[in-house]
């Protein structure tokens, strides 16, 4: 298996980060990508760098006034009388339907969720190589790859159609599966990171071409809160073509597994021509954040679970963050799914 990864997606470096009221360092450090390649390779991947693939991919699932604010924000930002270092929003739009702010503060709440996504100078091009790793990998799998590996960094899976949050700008995954919809009439997006996808859901929520599925821990206390819950099941065209499976806090691998094989039940009922997965390695039990405690050896379950769909296969890196094992749970996922060897 082929794995795609650009070394301008290192230069991205958030410093900020507010949870729960109190300011903390940003945990979406490079660092992951040194611990992720060193996973990669041990299972036994190649590492290849992607193609500038231009906006057009992007665009096809992100608007042009989200992108455009994403490219020159920071710009701007730096023309205001003692702004801060980094972008980060004070102010949001109760609601997406008043009228659209001329000044950078009020563009910044509008397309901005929360303060975990900063943008510094070095953002926009760091996510997108991000996003091109991704296409890289949607085409070698659309050229005759059996599977292939997206090592994004920024993550994607927080990130609105034009709206970024939760450390994500461009939606990787869902520029992986709008990559693949041109050649196949069927695309299901897996998402097992210890958050839910809200933004992948919310870009899809209202299409039937792409099936949504999510397994994360309960948003009732939890990141991302207002999204996640089993009863958004899509709307207009796109009803029935969301799942979400949250979990109870400290779910193990029993649980997720179990979780899995629902996931299973409705990507088999939709019989889709390709797959992409969202895999989030921080349903760790000894990840930083703490949400659900699957092992190492459960990462290598699930991988393997997920390659009995025989199904072409885009792998997307979305959230892990620093430990110990990140890179064992990487390497453990990819063996369980076939690696270098089977894949």
């Amino acid at each position: 298996m082929k794995a795609f990864y650009a070394e301008e997606q290192k230069r991205h470096d958030p410093k900020a980060f507010l949870s729960s009221g109190a300011p903390l360092p940003n945990p979406e450090k490079p660092e992951r990508i040194e611990r992720l390649s060193a996973g990669a390779k041990s299972a036994g991947l190649t590492i290849e760098r992607p193609r500038n693939r231009g906006l057009g991919p992007i665009a096809a699932v992100h608007t042009p006034e989200y992108l455009d604010f994403l490219e020159h924000i920071f710009a701007r930002w730096q023309r205001i009388e003692g702004a801060s270092a980094e972008v980060i929003p004070n102010i949001h739009p109760i609601t997406r339907t008043g009228s659209y702010p001329a000044s950078a503060v009020g563009q910044a709440g509008y397309h901005m969720a929360d303060t975990a996504c900063p943008i510094s100078g070095e953002t926009w091009n760091s996510a997108l190589w991000s996003a091109w790793s991704a296409v890289e990998a949607a085409e070698a799998v659309m050229a005759g790859a059996p599977s292939a590996y997206a090592l994004c960094r920024p993550p994607g899976h927080h990130a609105f159609s034009d709206v970024a949050g939760g450390f994500c700008f461009i939606n990787n995954s869902a520029v992986a599966a709008q990559t693949l919809r041109r050649s196949a009439a069927r695309v299901a997006i897996l998402d097992v990171d210890l958050h839910h996808g809200n933004g992948t859901q919310g870009i899809f929520y209202a299409r039937p071409d792409v099936l949504t599925v999510s397994l994360h821990a309960d948003p009732v206390r939890f990141y991302p809160f207002f999204w996640g819950h089993a009863d958004e099941r899509g709307e207009g065209p796109g009803l029935g073509y969301n799942l979400n499976l949250p979990l109870p806090r400290k779910s193990g691998d029993a649980a997720f597994l179990e979780a899995l094989a629902t996931a299973f039940q409705r990507i088999r009922a939709f019989s889709p021509d390709a797959l992409v997965v969202a895999l989030g390695l921080d349903a760790f039990e000894g990840d930083p954040f703490g949400g659900l405690s699957v092992t190492t050896p459960g990462f290598s379950l699930i991988g393997e679970a997920i390659a009995g769909f025989g199904l072409p296969t885009v792998i997307v890196q979305e959230g892990g963050y620093l430990c110990e094992e990140l890179g064992d749970n990487l390497t453990a996922f990819l063996t369980g799914f076939g690696g270098g060897k089977k894949r």
